[in-house]
């Protein structure tokens, strides 16, 4: 298992523009002076946390996806962030994984937040994604799946656990609490990357991006800033503390439903 290169991009974005937003990020993104493996993007990077699916859904063969083909060529990188999608007559929040060779994979929105009535204009997701990068086990997530702890557990199935959010300035707290605590009851490194500024519905997101060890320990911590940071994951001491402290020997078994709110 060999060490991977990830690239956080934590950035204000323009509201419900993704021309705009592509244009930004092309140039965040080139200032990435050196190789990296990962790059990873907000959550609704193209157009910030709207529930105007039906006006600013694009299709899987529509602009934003041939532009992530695109970077992920160009820069020999593997691309994740999620926007709003139309696919067979339902909208989802679906974060896209797009590789260096132009194939991806995605991972729809599971919890869907229910003080905005983000249900009531998207479409749930029903199982996860775990993509594998050089060796590495990679699971991606979205925003409030950031609270529930039983979808976001898995015994020995990954090494990395990533949250793209729009996570707002009124609960960082629990932002904070809980990204170092997924790593821990996972024995894996966990990432959240999250969106600054305000929309155009006066909400203030805070940033604070963080990537934090198996320990719980950090190791980037942003505050408010626009800012585009990497940072080299070592597989080797994480291999080597699962060795030395293999709680995931002791964990309880469970199977997830396929309906968020029931589980066996």
């Amino acid at each position: 298992m060999q060490d991977i290169n990830v690239s956080l991009i934590q950035t204000d974005l323009h509201w419900c523009d993704p021309a705009a937003n592509r244009m930004l990020l092309d140039g965040l993104i080139a200032d990435i002076n050196h190789e990296t493996d990962l790059i990873i993007l907000p959550e609704m990077f193209t157009t910030g946390f709207t529930l105007e699916a039906a006006a600013h859904a694009e299709r899987m063969d529509g602009p934003t996806l041939d532009w992530m083909k695109l970077i992920a060529s160009d820069f020999s990188t593997t691309l994740c962030g999620s926007l709003i999608i139309e696919d067979d007559g339902h909208y989802y929040n679906r974060l896209i994984w797009m590789r260096p060779d132009g194939t991806s994979a995605h991972y729809d929105k599971r919890h869907l937040f229910r003080m905005a009535g983000e249900a009531e204009h998207f479409s749930a997701g029903q199982t996860r994604l775990i993509a594998e990068l050089n060796g590495w086990r990679i699971c991606p997530l979205v925003c409030y799946d950031l609270r529930f702890p039983v979808f976001s557990r898995g015994i020995n199935e990954f090494d990395l656990l990533i949250y793209i959010a729009n996570w707002p300035t009124r609960r960082l707290s629990a932002w904070q609490t809980l990204l170092p605590a997924r790593g821990v009851e996972n024995l894996c490194y966990s990432i959240g990357v999250n969106r600054t500024g305000k929309d155009g519905n006066d909400i203030d997101y805070p940033g604070c991006s963080m990537v934090t060890d198996f320990l719980g320990e950090s190791l980037i911590a942003h505050s408010d800033e626009n800012v585009t940071s990497s940072i080299r994951l070592d597989g080797e001491s994480l291999m080597r503390y699962r060795r030395k402290f293999p709680a995931h020997l002791d964990a309880d078994q469970f199977t997830i439903s396929d309906e968020p709110g029931a589980a066996d």
